[in-house]
Order: structure tokens, then C-alpha cells, then sequence
């Protein structure tokens, strides 16, 4: 009776345990099981591209903000009280716009006392001309006499004393009056100032004081007060800092590609238009020189002073080339490649330890091909020598390409490459992730 329930429970094991794996296979997992197995035997699944004609541009690439490319600071020339601000920030002005009052009560006093001192002066120097006259008739008198012997020299001597002095009073009386007038200039100017317009047509980016305030001017060692910022935002550019390992290719008029983080879906064309010739140094000691990139906007558009962007400049351009995808380029060891690969090619250095290849698909095989690369940009490598226009490369997906080796089989599907395969990063599809090992792919471990 032992034995027998034995073999009973024996056989309702077996009998689940073969249930359970005929649902598993049965499974979209177990169907995807099947096909990797069945992929083992014709090849690897790779994702393949032709090498095609078309362009590489090398850029360089920099964060930055951006600024307005015209914009003023507009100060006070006059310590004086705000009687009135008509414009607020955020308001449109035109050149011309008067966008501060001062108080000009203290200035009209000053104007007025610097014109009752050049009165006072002109009125004294009406004194100084008739002590001049004076004094020069005596002095004529005094050498007339002089010359007949009636007065001593010593009397000439001192009526020409008279006389000099008189003359010297009056010029400084003149230069006086130079003075008072240049006073009156001056206290007419600064009640002038006073009132404030627009230098620019722009918008009023920044407001730093209020009505009943009072502004001063700025000294030696004080800055004056700055009222209020204005800037055409409609002109704006990007101030760059390019790494100093990357400053040598950038020159004047070169394209560029500005993105702005406060807008990712935005694309800004602009052109070099200064470099700076100073470096400048970090606190992290990194260096950097500023570059100025002018802004293309569209007409009525308009920007926010110093938001923060990068810009991608395009130092190279390679038209009408052989490119392929940048991840398609490997490196492989001289000494791994098939001996009839080495043999007699030009691409390969021997005296060197890798060489740069690309895996061509030759009837569903692969063929390691040495090449000569140029320069890349963010997606693809210019194929200088190598590869000819339309033949068919290995482009993915990564986990693939670095085990990739010569002759190996492989194969493409159409349907896998929908899900997700044919990305350049090698990412694997959401049904690649549920999907079990294949029989040829080892466990971790392994």
C-alpha cells in the first residue's frame, strides 16, 4: 500500500509540473523563449543602417546666459528727491520718454544764488575799471613830471605800482566773472538733469527706487544710485563660457544652435559675434573664455534678461561625406582580427595595439572592416576611408556591438526593431526585459 501511494503521488507530480511547463511555453513569455532559441540558430538580432551620404558638423558646446545686446543703467547726476516715476517695471518706453522727475526746488535755489554772484561781480569789476583809469592817469602824470625833474623816481616807481595792481584787479575780477558764469552753466545743467528720458527704445527691466526717495551720486568710493535698468529685450545675445581646452577652433561668424532651459522646445539660431582674450578662472580653477553669440528672434518676440542656456557652435562643417552612427565605430585589437584582414591593409597600423572598425553584414554575415574616421557630431562619425555609400553596417543595439567579432551570423527582424531595438543607445525593448535568457546567452554568473 506504501509503494502504491508512492507511485501515486509520483505521477499527479509529474502530471502538474508538465501542466505548469506547457502553460509557461505557451505564454507570450514562452513564445519569446521559443524565438530567441530559434534566433540562436540564424544569427544574432542586430539592428543594421547603410552608410549614407550626408553631413557632419563638429561643434562645441558651452553653458551661458543670455543678455540683452543693448541696455542701460540709468543713474541720477543730481542728489535730489524722486518727485515721479511715469513708467513702472515691465513698461514699453521710447527714446525720449521722460521715466524720472527729480525735485528740483534745491536746484533752482542753487541756480539762483550762483546768478546773484556774478551780478555782485560785474558790479565790482565796474569799480575795478575806474580804479584803473585812476591809477593810470597818475601814473602818465607822475612820469610826465618825472621827465622835468619835479617828482623823484621813487614816486614814479610807486604810481606804477598803483597802476599794475589796478590792472591785476580787474583781470581777476573778469575771471571771476568766467567763474560765476561757469556756475550758472552748471546749476542750469543739473536742474536740466532733473528730469530723465529714455536714452533707448526698450523696456524698463529693472526699478530700484520709489517716489519720495532721495538718489545720490555716486563717488570715488561710493556708487551712486542706480534708479532703473532698460534693455531691448528684442536684441538679445548669449555670453558663452568655452573651456579653454576648447577655445582654439571658435572664430568670429561661425553658426551656432542656442537652447534655453526655461524653454526646451525652443531652437535659436545665432553667430559668433567677440570673443573675450582674457581667460578667466573659476572657483573650481576651471578656465574659460566669454564668447558673445548673437541671438536670432523672430520679429516681435522678445526675451527675459539672463536666462540661463547652452549653445552648441559649429567650429566644423564635412558636406556630402560618408557617415554611419557614431556607435557603429569600435575599436578592436590589431591581433584579434583574421589574418586576412591585416594582411596588406593600409587602415591597419600593426606597430599599434587597436584599430577602428566597423562590422559590415555581407549575406548575413559579419565582415570586420578597418576604417579611417573623421570628425563626429552627436550622432554620427564621417567614414573618410573604409566604407562605401550604401553598404550595410551593424548599428546595434550597443550590448551587442561589444561582443560583436567577424564572421559571425546575424540577422535582422523588423517586427523586434518596432519595439525598441533599433534605438542607438541599445536599449531593450519592454518585452526584451520580460523575456528569459536565450539558450546561447549565458546568466550573470556564468
Amino acid at each position: 500500500m506504501g509503494a502504491a501511494r508512492v507511485a501515486v503521488v509520483l505521477g499527479v507530480t509529474a502530471a502538474v509540473i508538465a501542466g505548469t511547463g506547457y502553460g509557461v511555453m505557451q505564454s507570450p513569455a514562452g513564445e519569446r523563449l521559443r524565438g530567441n532559441r530559434a534566433g540562436s540558430e540564424t544569427g544574432t538580432l542586430v539592428v543594421t543602417e547603410q552608410a549614407a551620404m550626408g553631413d557632419v558638423i563638429r561643434t562645441v558646446s558651452a553653458p551661458g546666459s543670455i543678455e540683452p545686446r543693448t541696455k542701460v543703467q540709468i543713474s541720477s547726476q543730481v542728489s535730489a528727491r524722486v518727485l515721479a516715476l511715469p513708467f513702472r517695471a515691465g513698461d514699453q518706453v521710447k527714446e525720449g520718454d521722460v521715466v524720472i522727475r527729480l525735485d528740483p526746488q534745491n536746484l533752482v535755489a542753487v541756480l539762483d544764488s550762483a546768478r546773484a554772484g556774478l551780478r555782485g561781480q560785474e558790479a565790482r569789476l565796474d569799480g575795478a575799471e575806474a580804479r584803473l583809469i585812476t591809477a593810470r592817469l597818475e601814473f602818465e602824470r607822475m612820469r610826465s613830471l618825472f621827465e622835468t625833474g619835479d617828482v623823484t623816481r621813487s614816486e614814479l616807481e610807486a604810481s606804477e605800482a598803483n597802476f599794475l595792481q589796478a590792472r591785476s584787479d580787474k583781470r581777476a575780477l573778469e575771471h571771476a566773472i568766467e567763474q560765476a558764469m561757469a556756475q550758472i552753466e552748471q546749476a542750469e545743467k543739473d536742474l536740466e538733469n532733473t528730469t530723465i528720458a529714455s536714452p533707448i527704445d526698450g523696456v524698463i527691466v529693472a526699478l530700484n527706487a520709489e517716489v519720495g526717495e532721495t538718489v545720490i551720486v555716486g563717488t570715488t568710493n561710493n556708487p551712486g544710485s542706480v534708479i532703473m535698468e532698460i534693455a531691448d529685450l528684442s536684441n538679445m545675445l548669449l555670453r558663452a563660457a568655452i573651456d579653454e581646452a576648447n577655445i582654439a577652433p571658435i572664430r568670429i561668424g561661425q553658426d551656432a544652435t542656442i537652447y534655453l532651459n526655461a524653454y526646451p522646445d525652443r531652437e535659436y539660431r545665432g553667430a559668433v559675434r567677440q570673443i573675450g582674450l582674457k581667460r578667466r578662472v573659476a572657483q573650481d580653477g576651471t578656465g574659460t573664455f566669454e564668447v558673445e553669440i548673437g541671438m536670432e528672434l523672430k520679429e516681435g518676440e522678445t526675451l527675459y534678461s539672463g536666462l540661463t542656456a547652452s549653445t552648441d557652435i559649429a567650429v566644423e562643417k564635412f558636406l556630402d561625406t560618408v557617415r554611419v552612427p557614431s556607435q557603429a565605430v569600435l575599436d578592436r585589437r590589431v591581433d584579434e582580427l583574421p589574418a586576412e584582414i591585416r594582411a596588406g591593409n593600409p587602415l591597419v597600423d600593426l606597430n599599434r595595439t587597436f584599430v577602428r572598425v566597423v562590422y559590415r553584414v555581407v549575406d548575413g554575415r559579419t565582415v570586420v572592416t578597418p576604417v579611417r574616421a573623421g570628425a563626429s557630431d552627436l550622432t554620427h562619425t564621417q567614414i573618410i576611408e573604409g566604407l562605401e555609400p550604401g553598404d550595410t553596417i551593424v548599428a546595434g543595439p550597443f550590448r551587442v556591438l561589444t561582443t560583436l567579432r567577424h564572421d559571425m551570423p546575424v540577422r535582422t527582424d523588423a517586427a523586434r526593431d518596432k519595439n525598441g531595438n533599433d534605438d542607438k543607445n541599445g536599449e531593450p525593448s519592454e518585452d526584451e526585459r520580460e523575456a528569459p535568457l536565450a539558450a546561447d546567452e549565458p546568466a550573470d554568473g556564468a
